[in-house]
């Protein structure tokens, strides 16, 4: 009876991989099906490389270039990613090593309920304290990539915090008899033993939030201004994930405009996918050199 049980829960499991894997090829391909006519009308090297987005007509005809979509979904992703690192690691490095059992299991599930605030609801507090902040201190417009990364690295920063916090916790219990014989202070062990032990986690941590995001749609197209130019600091810019929000509903079915937008989506869901992949790659050419 236990190896037929056994069996069973190993057939589910690999039932829910293989399902797992094909939804995810069922995705790239109906993604790549309904670009194909963008591919084919417009060029790969033009929707990828060309920096003008003009759906209607333009000069004869219009343009559909994503360069500077792509860039700018990038920019703010990787400077939310740096923001919510720094505040992400310290925060779980304190909860981990100087915040006794009790207290953190109090204070872990309001840290965690900030990833269940809708999206919408952080590019209102972004809306208004950020933008006008930043309006404040003289600038003609406080939508920008700057307060895009800002609201973006609060709302990725419960995924990096409970991430690295779960590793980091057991690394405590593991060092912090050791280290209480030895008379190695609290913030010595946390610097030294836990901090550098905790790689792994971080990784992992950053491949969730660099994932979660350039997926971020709503709170990233209320504060960044969603001008279709090359993204600067200080300057606005549109995500590809705000371009499909935005133009999805006005594009016309079956037009090119709708299939460029579907390859939007497309060099969205590789680039996500390429990151990933990248993280994990890296994960385990460190854990080859023992780095990890």
């Amino acid at each position: 009876m236990p190896k037929t049980k056994d069996r069973l829960w190993h057939l589910m499991a690999a039932m829910l991989a293989v399902l797992s894997v094909g939804l995810l090829l069922f995705l790239v391909a109906f993604l790549l099906h309904q670009s194909l006519p963008a591919i084919r009308a417009v060029g790969l090297r033009e929707l990828l490389l060309g920096t003008e987005w003009r759906p209607v007509i333009y000069q004869d005809a219009p343009q559909y270039g994503l360069f500077h979509m792509l860039l700018s979904t990038v920019y703010v992703s990787v400077l939310a990613v740096l923001f919510a690192l720094v505040l992400g690691v310290g925060c779980a490095l304190f909860l981990a090593c100087a915040v006794g059992d009790r207290l953190r299991a109090l204070l872990v599930p309001y840290i965690d309920l900030l990833a269940g605030i809708p999206s919408v609801v952080y590019g209102f507090v972004g809306l208004y304290v950020v933008v006008r902040t930043m309006e404040r201190l003289g600038r003609a417009a406080g939508e920008s990539i700057l307060a895009g990364s800002i609201v973006l690295s609060v709302m990725i920063l419960p995924y990096m915090i409970s991430a690295c916090l779960h590793t980091m916790v057991q690394l405590r219990h593991r060092f912090e008899g050791v280290s209480a014989a030895l008379g190695v202070s609290r913030w010595y062990m946390a610097a030294e033993l836990i901090l550098p032990a905790s790689g792994k986690g971080i990784l992992v941590s950053t491949a969730l939030a660099a994932g979660r995001a350039m997926g971020e749609t709503m709170a990233v197209m209320m504060v960044m201004g969603n001008a279709v130019t090359r993204p600067t600091l200080l300057g606005k810019g549109e995500t590809i994930s705000s371009l499909i929000a935005l133009e999805m509903g006005t594009a016309e079915v079956g037009s090119l405009h709708f299939s460029a937008l579907y390859t939007a989506g497309l060099v969205l869901l590789v680039l996500l996918l390429a990151i990933n992949i990248g993280f994990s790659l890296l994960r385990r050419k460190l854990n080859r050199e023992g780095v990890l």
